[in-house]
């Protein structure tokens, strides 16, 4: 059963971008945080500047050398970036721009020039091709494993276990990095073994699925599950879960369109997104319009008990207490009135008597709760 799973080409795919999926997502939960997700975009292409280096010094094109070369890549790239940013002629972001364009440049100079016969290429590198994964296998305890499945699986484990023991210093250096610094944590250190994590996790995916799916995976995930908490540790397991959902549905989508497969888990993961932004318990659009609906009425409500509260006791109370004097005094059209008048009653603060409207005592109690502070202020002046 194990073998034929391993076997399964349709299960390999969906497999490795599960695998991506998860490790990128819980580096990228960080990334996000932090407000610089855009540093997955740059170390994504600045990589191909490590790989090359790598190649000619080594000539291997793939391996843990190759994972840590790239490592040592974006680290550089994060270093050379805030180095730039540091001496205040440009913005961070400007930096990023200025940075990995020109390491990814000159990566791609050094393939052409020195390895146009090498299977390294920079479209791979930026694209890659997850329907092929399946093909490139290693014999790992009498199973023919993807070297893909493999070697994601490692990095997600690392990733897994990086967080694991630096919870405490990464969650205080994401939200507080001063006193992170003050404490002792050594945020920098703590960051920067973050972005290694990130660039190995970039190299070790580019060929199976490719940059862009990396940085969907990366930025999509985390944002979707930030949008639907505000715990860090439920964000981290959200990002995981739609990094998967988007894999397996992405998977099925593409076969059935007959699309590309990263191209559509990229998609899925959009949707996820979208999805979050409009039905989020918290910050999504329908929630907040539920909230604003909910306080437009309960204020509704407190300016009826206001307003039966000031005529209570005057002579005109017959006059203002009825339902026909809440269109004209307080200006509602007759269905806002209805609506008002139904909310106060099922919530206990008004009662009916024939045509009057009568405070209950927690009506009263409401209505001396807005009055009360504007009575102090007139009693100062």
């Amino acid at each position: 059963m194990i073998a034929a799973f391993f076997a399964d080409p349709g299960a390999m795919i969906v497999l490795t971008g599960a695998l991506v999926g998860i490790a990128a997502s819980l580096v990228g939960t960080f990334l996000v945080l932090r407000g610089t997700s855009l540093l997955s975009d740059a170390i994504s292409h600045s990589i191909v500047f490590g790989i090359i280096i790598v190649w000619l010094l080594t000539r291997q094109t793939a391996g843990p050398v190759q994972i840590a070369g790239a490592a040592l890549t974006g680290v550089l790239t994060v270093f050379l970036t805030e180095t730039l940013s540091a001496t205040g002629r440009v913005k961070s972001d400007a930096a990023i721009g200025l940075v990995f364009p020109a390491l990814f440049s000159i990566g791609v100079l050094l393939i052409n020039i020195y390895a146009r016969d090498v299977h390294i290429d920079e479209h791979t590198v930026l694209l890659g091709e997850i329907g092929f994964v399946w093909l490139d296998t290693t014999e790992l305890f009498g199973l023919h494993v993807p070297e893909a499945v493999i070697w994601m699986s490692v990095l997600t484990l690392a990733n897994l276990l990086y967080i694991s023991l630096f919870y405490k210093e990464l969650k205080l250096a994401t939200f507080d990095p001063a006193l992170a610094k003050a404490l002792g944590f050594a945020p920098v250190a703590v960051f920067y073994g973050l972005l290694a994590l990130t660039s190995g996790t970039a190299v070790a995916a580019f060929d199976a699925v490719g940059a862009i799916l990396f940085i969907a995976f990366v930025i999509v995930p985390p944002s979707a599950a930030y949008l639907l908490t505000d715990r860090l540790s439920l964000m981290l397991v959200y990002g995981a879960l739609i990094a998967i959902a988007s894999s397996l549905t992405g998977y099925w989508l593409a076969v059935w369109l007959n699309v590309s497969i990263a191209g559509m888990m990229a998609v899925m993961t959009g949707v996820a997104l979208l999805l979050a932004f409009l039905f989020g318990p918290r910050y999504g659009l329908i929630a907040q319009s539920r909230r604003r609906h909910a306080q437009t009425a309960a204020n509704a409500c407190r300016a009826l008990a206001v307003h039966l509260y000031n005529h209570e006791d005057s002579p005109s109370r017959s006059e203002e207490n009825v339902a026909e004097a809440l269109r004209e005094h307080l200006h509602w059209s007759e269905p806002r009135a209805r609506d008002v008048l139904l909310r106060a009653l099922d919530q206990g603060l008004v009662i009916r008597t024939g045509n009057l409207l009568e405070l209950t005592e927690k009506g009263r109690a409401t209505a001396r709760e807005i009055l009360e502070p504007w009575s102090h202020l007139g009693d100062q002046a």
